[in-house]
């Protein structure tokens, strides 16, 4: 597996000084999430900085992936909205319209996946109605990614229509495609006592594209710096290892951007000693 970074906990970087000082660092692989000053896919130059970001992955020699989790680039009052679940057909079509954006990105640089997730359900919609919404919409992001032979990594996410993986093993009953895969949350397993976790990714390993880690506490969906919840890593590590995973292993610490560097230094320390 390849050591990296989401670049939601760069918050202040743009995109060649976050890759740059990652790389520096030793990470081998960077999480990218299209933002307002990160490869912002609405941006009158995005081809140009794309191409730009490529060699620059290139020439460090890192893997990357795309997520789409920025909290207000479609909607500047409301955190992560609109949504495949929103109950405006308009709102939904934007956020496909920004997914189909993010695959041409992957494309682009070559990415492993654009990582994604349902939204939540904010109306008073029955569970019916939001499972038309959800599937509509993504199989017609799954119609792109089939296009461009580009990999959608699912995240289930606490609080989140989608929240667990029994969540999305029935999302799979209902919509399931070559190019659907999974990202895993490692610290949204412990979250929610969807343990233990070493079980959990032998159970989905062949559907691994994309790993997030940090630490975590049960029942409280906070991202924690190593050391600072609850979880034991090395049975973890070593599963993803026992089953050849071979991605990146994404620290997702998107509230430690005040002290991005200093936090994506400790992170690699403390994997690069596990890993040992």
């Amino acid at each position: 597996m390849l050591l990296g970074y989401n670049t939601n906990g760069l918050a202040h970087h743009d995109a060649a000084s976050a890759v740059d000082l990652l790389a520096e660092i030793g990470y081998r692989s960077v999480a990218l999430t299209l933002d307002h000053g990160m490869l912002n896919p609405y941006g009158e130059d995005v081809l140009e900085q794309l191409a730009a970001m490529r060699d620059r992955l290139d020439r460090n020699g890192m893997r990357c992936v795309i997520e789409t989790g920025a909290r207000f680039l479609l909607d500047h009052q409301v955190k992560h909205e609109p949504t495949l679940l929103s109950s405006d057909s308009a709102g939904r079509d934007r956020r496909i319209d920004f997914l189909s954006r993010a695959i041409i990105a992957a494309k682009t640089l070559g990415a492993d996946c654009v990582s994604l997730w349902s939204g939540i359900l904010r109306d008073e919609a029955n569970d019916s109605t939001a499972w038309a919404r959800l599937t509509e919409g993504l199989s017609r992001v799954l119609d792109v990614a089939a296009e461009h032979n580009v990999t959608i990594g699912f995240e289930p996410e606490p609080g989140m229509f989608i929240d667990t993986m029994a969540r999305f093993e029935e999302l799979l009953d209902r919509i399931d495609s070559p190019h659907l895969q999974l990202t895993l949350d490692l610290g949204h397993l412990h979250c929610q006592d969807e343990t233990p976790i070493a079980d959990v990714i032998r159970r989905w390993s062949s559907r691994l594209v994309n790993v997030h880690i940090e630490d975590m506490r049960r029942g409280v969906h906070e991202h924690l710096m190593f050391g600072e919840g609850e979880i034991d890593f090395p049975p973890i590590l070593a599963a993803l290892a026992e089953v050849g995973y071979a991605g990146g292993l994404h620290v997702e610490l998107s509230r430690h951007s005040h002290d991005g560097p200093n936090a994506a230094r400790q992170a690699f320390r403390f994997l690069v000693k596990l890993s040992d």
